[in-house]
């Protein structure tokens, strides 16, 4: 068989290959469930509304399985929490199960375990189910976990659509990939490439000048506070991919150009440079503790103020906004000059999520 009729490991990386096998093999598979609910799994979104309930699912195969910064019991855990929270909903109950591979170590297990449980308690969102399986030596790299998460909404979410709706003329309840306007402005809650190149350097024992630390927690107390203040549009946590691909998602989805500032993404020097020596965009590095928030103009200072109250949000800044003035995703480099951001064709560091 030919290797375009393979699955590969940029398949699941994030970026065009993933979207392409997502479009061509599963969605083309799924008719009768593509469609269904108010958000529908064919919109792919970071998760689903059936019935006023948010509902997501995540497979999580990071390695290795501990990192600077967190493992793979945060990473799930968060991870779940905030595909729900960007959505606008308020994440109520988690599910929790394990492929767990023979030989893997009792105290990694319990180790990771504790670390799943902190981080829901960090969120307030319980685990209140789960499996656990174990499959022979070389079949899971010691452990794989999927992890589900429910959402409702709450009156934040009323709230914040108010507020759109009075600044913008425009109805929506949910926060969605496709609400982006042409005048929105585009909030980033922290530094970008923390967590994928965290991860890699630990992988492949890379030092660099400084150690590199993942951002890997939940967000949905940022998104809470953000829907506050209200006029939030959509939000994305931009993971496999990075920011790269999160924007390039809200521009096809939107139809709307964007415009972000390199001066204005923050990126620390330690990350910047890792990039710098392995050839990596940091753009397109997964993050696991960050948002992408497009808001209404009036209300982005005060947004940016309650995200730097919190402390994960206290990097928060505007890097760009929705505009007519470009077509895709353009960066305005610190020269002044302008470079389209492609979407990536996969992130480029697999097994960080």
């Amino acid at each position: 068989m030919s290797d375009d009729k393979l699955v590969s490991m940029a398949d699941g990386a994030g970026g065009e290959r993933m979207q392409k096998l997502i479009h061509d093999t599963l969605l083309k598979n799924l008719p009768f469930s593509r469609s269904a609910g108010e958000v529908p799994l064919e919109d792919l979104d970071d998760g689903a509304v059936v019935g006023d309930v948010v509902f997501t699912t995540d497979m999580h195969t990071v390695k290795p399985l501990f990192f600077p910064g967190g493992d793979i019991g945060v990473l799930s855990v968060a991870g779940t929490v905030n595909d729900v929270s960007v959505m606008g909903a308020k994440p109520i109950a988690l599910s929790l199960a394990y492929v767990v591979e023979e030989g893997l170590p009792t105290e990694d297990l319990a180790r990771i375990t504790a670390s799943a449980d902190a981080t829901a308690r960090e969120a307030g969102v319980p685990i209140v189910t789960g499996d656990t399986k174990v499959v022979e030596r070389g079949a899971a790299d010691g452990l794989f976990v999927c992890t589900a998460g429910m959402g409702l909404p709450t009156h934040t979410l009323d709230h914040n659509a108010r507020v759109v709706e009075d600044s913008t003329g425009r109805s929506q309840r949910w926060l969605l990939d496709s609400q982006v306007s042409s005048d929105a402005t585009i909030i980033l809650t922290g530094h970008v490439g923390d967590h994928g190149l965290a991860v890699l350097a630990q992988r492949e024992g890379y030092g660099f000048d400084t150690e590199v630390v993942s951002d890997v927690g939940p967000i949905n107390h940022l998104v809470e506070a953000a829907m506050s203040v209200g006029g939030v549009m959509a939000a994305k946590d931009p993971t496999r991919g990075g920011i790269a691909n999160a924007l390039n998602e809200w521009d096809e989805k939107s139809n709307v150009g964007i415009l972000v500032r390199e001066d204005d993404i923050p990126i620390r020097p330690g990350v910047l440079h890792g990039c710098e020596l392995l050839g990596i965009d940091p753009y397109e590095i997964g993050n696991e503790g960050k948002a992408l928030m497009a808001v209404v103009p009036d209300k982005a200072r005060s947004i940016v103020e309650a995200l730097r109250g919190l402390p994960r949000g206290g990097d928060a800044t505007i890097i760009g906004k929705g505009t007519t003035e470009v077509e895709g995703v353009v960066l305005e480099t610190s020269v002044g000059g302008h470079r389209v951001i492609e979407p990536p064709i996969s992130d480029p560091v697999p097994r960080i999520c």
